[in-house]
Formats: C-alpha cells, sequence, structure tokens
C-alpha cells in the first residue's frame, strides 16, 4: 500500500465532517476526509432529509452558539443555488413546567431574554388559533421564534460534498473505515481497506460510532444510543402550513410525551407534514443495533397525538425513517467538542466531537473543528462542551 501524508485526516465524512473539511481546505491544509460507508448515506445522525434550526434554548450558551451559527448559514447558502434554510419560525409550547431533553420553556424564555433575541409569548388558545393545534389544555403556554427555520439537510450535505470537491487540498475517500491507528512519534499513521494515511493532526467526527474510532487510541465516550422514528402525515388540507415545533407535556398513561415538527416543505414529501417522537422506547446498546424499520409503538403513539391534537392531517402516516443518535450520558452536555484525553499521546492533536443534535451548527461546527485542529484553540468558548477528561473512560 502506498503512505500518503496530510496536515489533518478528518475521520467521518457527514456534514459536521466536511463542514470542516472545507473550512481547513479554505485554510489550504492538506486534508484527507475518510468515511467508512459512501458520502450522503443513511446510516448514521445524518439521515433523512430536514432538521431545524431553533434558537429557543434553556442555556444562553446554547442560545448564543445558535446565533452565532447564522452567519455560517448565510456564507454557506451564498455557496449553492438552493435555498438551504426556509425560515417558518420556533413554536414551543406545552406544560411549563416539564423538563425535557429538549429543556424547559420558561428557562428557554429566560435565556432568550438575556441575550436580546425577540420571541412572543402564546396562550393555549392563540396557538390553536395561529397554528392550526387543537384541544390543548388551557395551561399549555408557549412561544414563538421567527428565525426558526427546517433545514434542507440533504442539500446542505451535497452542497458541503461539492465545495470540499472543489478545494483543490481536501481529498475525500469513502468505504474507508479506520481499522488502525498508530503513533509515529507526533504523527498520526492510519491504516484503512484502501491504504496507509499519515497526519499531523486528526479530527474525530464519526457521528453515533465515535467509540469505535477512539477505541483504537484506547479510550471510550459514555454514550446511550437511539434508533428515533419519524413519520409523514399526508395533508387534507392543502393550504395548512405549520412551523417547526415542539410540544412538552408529561406522558398521559402509556403514552408517549414530547413530539416535534416539520411544515411541509418543496424537498421532502411535499404534500406532508413530518411529524416525530422525542423519545425512544427500547434504546440500543451499540449503534450496529440500529434499524431502519420505526419501533411501531412509538409510530402508533405518534399517530395518535396527531389525531387528538393537529388539524388538516390524516392520521395514519404513509411514510416513516429513523434516524440513529448518540447521546451523552453526562447530565448537561449534549455536544462534545473537545481533545482527546490527556493520558492519549499527541492529545492536542487529536480533535473530537461526539454525541447530541447539532444539524442547526453544521456549517458553525466545521469553522471550530478546523480552527482547534489548525490552531489548539477557537474564538468560540467551546467550556460548556469540554467534558473533563475524569468523564472520558480509558479502555
Amino acid at each position: 500500500m502506498n503512505t500518503e501524508n496530510y496536515d489533518v485526516i478528518v475521520i467521518g465524512g457527514g456534514p459536521i465532517g466536511l463542514a470542516t473539511a472545507y473550512h481547513l481546505g479554505m485554510r489550504k491544509a492538506k486534508t484527507l476526509v475518510l468515511e467508512q460507508f459512501t458520502f450522503v448515506n443513511q446510516l448514521g445522525s445524518s439521515a433523512g432529509v430536514s432538521r431545524q434550526f431553533r434558537i429557543p434554548y434553556p442555556q444562553e450558551y446554547m442560545v448564543q452558539m445558535a446565533l452565532d451559527a447564522q452567519p455560517y448559514w448565510d456564507a454557506l447558502e451564498k455557496e449553492t443555488d438552493t435555498a438551504l434554510l426556509d425560515k417558518v419560525g420556533t413554536l414551543w409550547f406545552g406544560d411549563p413546567a416539564v423538563h425535557s431533553t429538549e429543556g424547559n420553556i420558561a428557562e428557554a424564555e429566560q435565556a432568550l431574554k438575556e441575550l436580546g433575541v425577540p420571541y412572543t409569548t402564546l396562550t393555549a388558545k392563540e396557538i390553536e388559533e395561529k397554528y392550526h393545534f387543537k384541544n390543548l389544555p388551557e395551561t399549555y403556554t408557549g412561544l414563538f421564534q421567527a428565525d426558526g427555520a427546517s433545514i434542507n439537510f440533504k442539500a446542505t450535505n451535497e452542497t458541503l460534498l461539492n465545495l470540499c470537491k472543489k478545494e483543490e487540498t481536501v481529498q475525500l475517500e469513502e468505504n474507508s473505515p479506520v481499522l488502525k491507528i498508530n503513533q509515529l512519534g507526533e504523527l498520526f499513521e492510519l491504516t484503512t481497506p484502501n491504504g496507509i494515511y499519515i497526519a499531523k493532526k486528526i479530527v474525530i467526527i464519526p457521528g453515533p460510532y465515535i467509540n469505535s474510532v477512539v477505541n483504537l487510541l484506547d479510550f471510550k465516550i459514555e454514550a446511550t444510543y437511539w434508533n428515533m422514528s419519524s413519520a409523514y402525515f399526508k395533508k387534507t388540507d392543502p393550504n395548512i402550513q405549520y412551523p417547526t415545533w415542539f410540544v412538552f407535556q408529561n406522558p398521559v398513561g402509556e403514552n408517549g410525551n414530547q413530539f416535534y415538527g416539520f411544515p411541509s416543505v418543496d424537498w421532502d414529501h411535499p404534500e406532508y407534514i413530518r411529524v416525530a417522537p422525542d423519545f425512544v422506547i427500547n434504546p440500543l446498546e451499540e449503534p450496529s443495533d440500529r434499524t431502519l424499520i420505526p419501533n411501531p409503538q412509538e409510530l402508533g403513539y405518534t399517530s395518535d397525538w396527531v389525531k387528538e391534537h393537529m388539524t388538516g392531517l390524516n392520521t395514519e402516516p404513509e411514510y416513516t425513517s429513523t434516524c440513529l443518535i448518540a447521546l451523552s450520558k453526562i447530565a448537561n452536555k449534549e455536544l462534545l467538542i473537545d481533545f482527546a484525553p490527556s493520558y492519549v499521546p499527541n492529545h492536542k492533536n487529536i480533535v473530537l466531537y461526539a454525541t447530541g443534535w447539532a444539524a442547526k451548527f453544521t456549517p458553525f461546527l466545521g469553522k471550530i473543528m478546523s480552527d482547534l485542529a489548525l490552531d489548539g484553540y477557537t474564538d468560540f468558548d467551546i467550556t460548556p462542551f469540554q467534558l473533563g477528561y475524569k468523564y472520558f473512560k480509558a479502555i
């Protein structure tokens, strides 16, 4: 096998890996992207076509990150003829006392207020009148933030892939899982089925498959894995439209509790509204356990919720999908952005991103990861996303 040398090797060719490579290419760093499957695949956390861009979060630092991401989306959209964001607004509503994986409505309002982000508060009746929901408990409240959008995520992925192809210093290799990582002094030697590559720096961004790579460096990240379901409900009223939305509520009996949804968009079953459960009944032990078949019980709860609380839709889905996601087991650590643990040789030249829902930050994360790799620091404060090495587990 031939051995080639690079400034940086990016492990993982999903949207964040490609965004990182694009930013590395703009700085003329000789870069290799190694993707274990094919590019723009449906086997990881970038599966599916649409994602939500939103600014509401219960933590100020997350709100700030969403604000900081906006100009990077604007810049990326200028590089393509395809609109990447369909700005329809973000609606959060439900029981104001409920705390979920997405946060809490009151805390999100406070964070938005602290950072001067405009939003509108809503009663249950106003939510029903303005946004086509029905039969909401009178105690429900809500907030609407106008900058929320539906992300054309397939087009985002394809745009980043095409931009990387245009960068003279970026090389792309698919069907190239990393099988071995050797330390050669201050260099890294990576072995794949297609060749052996040497780099000064490595950036590890393989989505939910993070441990298949970091295990080669003798540590792991504590995560749980979800095979998330999603369903598309045909509109009975062709003129009806929804914003991106999320409902906070406690479960009724054995039914599921949290749900979220998208508007109909031209690029993703245009006559349909996508609704999904934000819970998983049976988490996976390992990413290899994922399936392309949604959990029927999760879909059943979703159909029940649509029938009870949404207007203008059929109540049985006609299309379904799944998405594999890894979630950190460390409280309040949705996204993990850090260098490798200090006991790993050459750890300051190993940058990693792992876990959480991060599609909304894709182009901005590319900038952050590329700066960490080339400069050893980023101007964006990543302190809330660093684990502290005691949370990494040596193996």
